[in-house]
């Protein structure tokens, strides 16, 4: 499996100034965390990185310090995550039929989750990591008035790896490029072109390091586990 990883961003949530994938969580920058875990999985053989290029030296740095095993690609990236992909996908190897997508953020997606999500890739066009919403959740208007509550049971947060067919997602990158759709994740391009998109039981603990508390529970939940 091949695994592209978004990591081009600027951390303005987290207050910092530089990229957030840089920041140390016990002893190592998020973004190393991220690559740890893919080394890990039984099934990516292949790892693409898109940063700004004034980051790769420093990405160099991780990928040498870490010693991963696997073949890793520093990919341009683009002014928003939708840009980065759209690149990741063209640096691909002409073989790779199949990509997962996963934000570098998400620091503590575990190896068994990449091998979840290859295996039902194998059986669909499309798919992404999800966990039941807990909350009750409230669409508001611009005056913050509440204006409906969706069905909790039909509600699903999604976090990644998203996985695609590669042919499949390079066309509803196009369209939506051609269409000037601005998006967040790369399945709601396959969902405004019509295709379906499965979802794979994600993991509660897989949270996307945003902002400083964020920061201080990801390290709360790596000192559970033994690394």
């Amino acid at each position: 499996m091949y695994l592209l990883i978004p990591a081009a961003g600027m951390g303005k949530r987290m207050g910092s100034s530089q990229n957030k994938l840089l920041l140390q969580l016990k002893g190592k920058p998020l973004l190393a965390w991220t690559l740890i875990s893919a080394n890990e999985s039984k099934t990516i053989e292949w790892i693409g990185i898109m940063g700004q290029s004034y980051d790769f030296p420093v990405f160099e740095e991780i990928i040498d310090r870490i010693q991963l095993s696997k073949p890793v690609k520093l990919i341009q990236g683009g002014d928003t995550r939708q840009q980065s992909v759209y690149n990741g996908l063209q640096a691909l190897p002409s073989e790779a039929k199949k990509v997962l997508i996963h934000d570098g953020a998400r620091c503590l997606a575990t190896p068994n989750l990449f091998d979840r999500c290859t295996q039902t890739l194998l059986h669909c066009q499309g798919l992404i990591a999800a966990v039941p919403v807990k909350d009750t959740i409230k669409i508001v208007d611009d005056n913050l008035q509440v204006t409906d509550t969706p069905p909790r049971e039909n509600l699903w947060a999604a976090q990644t790896p998203q996985g695609f067919d590669v042919e499949l997602l390079k066309k509803c990158h196009e369209k939506g490029l051609n269409l000037g759709w601005e998006v967040t994740d790369d399945a709601a391009l396959l969902e405004k072109c019509g295709f379906s998109v499965q979802i794979v039981n994600g993991e509660e603990t897989n949270l996307k390091v945003t902002t400083p508390i964020d920061l201080t529970i990801a390290e709360f939940i790596l000192q559970q586990k033994s690394y």
